[in-house]
């Protein structure tokens, strides 16, 4: 392990560096364009959790958009897990990248002339709600200057990095001391936040949007659990006013898993407190991510 790559490192072309010297070219179309598509899997005590859920969800985005780097799932797998190795994390945030790359014809906008390529990045864990506000239940605001981009425009399903609408909606959040922001759409339903799904619990039942969302491994981790306790779940389009009615509230992220929200603007749950379905699930949560079946370890460099 070098320790100029336990900060970050990145894959590129074949090689592994430290994050600070990896680059793309400047009329690369993943940059100019946004024509690009990522995905991230967590490494939680030396082993990635679920890689074969994520590396199945990024390879349909790159078949949605028409992208192939010319590597199969294995090979990335194998990339990934060298990388890893490499800056000795055992807890990390792996981020596997594969964007349209630069037109190779002169003058041409066709995007079939461009030559897609692929590249990964992996720096120290990244939590999307800081722990220290995790443990007590963080504040959300919903953002009302801006909804979320309509499903028929940007399809959710497809990991992207547009956050033009997240971003305005963190800017907004931040003015008035919420941890993060929650995103509507345009007919007022719930849809998702930056890096994270958003899940009620009403009378020990959970409720999660279906529409204008990434469908999260989280979250899909949160269902399959809910399922293994017996816990009804309702997927539905949720409207703003049931959210308010809510018993509890919590979103699922990679960065962090189950996380409770105490707050959205000016209504308090359960007293302020993270609720007890919540916290079970939370604890569940971990425990999923240590059983043998969901973890692909990691060989380490110096084991």
């Amino acid at each position: 392990m070098s320790r100029e790559l336990a900060t970050g490192a990145a894959w590129m072309n074949g090689s592994i560096m430290p994050i600070s010297e990896a680059s793309i070219p400047v009329n690369d179309w993943g940059l100019i364009h946004s024509d690009i598509t990522y995905d991230v899997v967590p490494v939680w005590r030396g082993a990635f959790f679920r890689l074969d859920h994520y590396l199945e969800r990024f390879f349909r985005s790159m078949e949605t958009l028409k992208l192939d780097p010319g590597l199969g799932p294995e090979e990335i797998a194998g990339v990934l897990g060298e990388l890893v190795a490499a800056t000795g994390l055992r807890d990390a945030y792996v981020a596997m990248v594969t964007s349209r790359g630069v037109n190779m014809v002169p003058g041409s906008r066709d995007p079939r002339d461009c030559r897609n390529h692929f590249f990964a990045w992996c720096v120290p864990y990244i939590h999307v709600i800081r722990p220290e506000i995790a443990e007590h239940g963080a504040h959300v605001h919903v953002a009302k200057s801006v909804r979320r981009i309509p499903p028929a425009s940007v399809d959710p399903r497809v990991k992207n990095y547009q956050w033009g609408d997240f971003t305005q909606g963190l800017f907004e959040a931040k003015s008035v001391g919420a941890e993060t922001t929650l995103l509507l759409d345009t007919e007022g339903n719930l849809t998702e936040g930056p890096g994270f799904n958003v899940f009620l619990v009403k009378d020990w039942a959970l409720v999660t949007p279906d529409l204008g969302i990434l469908e999260g491994i989280s979250r899909q981790t949160v269902l399959d659990i809910a399922a293994e306790l017996g816990l009804a779940v309702d997927i539905r389009p949720v409207p703003l006013d049931e959210l308010m009615l809510a018993d509890e509230l919590f979103i699922t992220t990679s960065g962090g898993g189950v996380a409770p929200i105490t707050r959205v603007d000016d209504r308090v749950f359960s007293n302020g407190a993270p609720g007890a379905v919540t916290m079970r699930l939370k604890d569940a949560y971990f425990s999923w991510a240590e059983r043998p079946e969901h973890r692909t370890e990691i060989r380490y460099l110096n084991t």
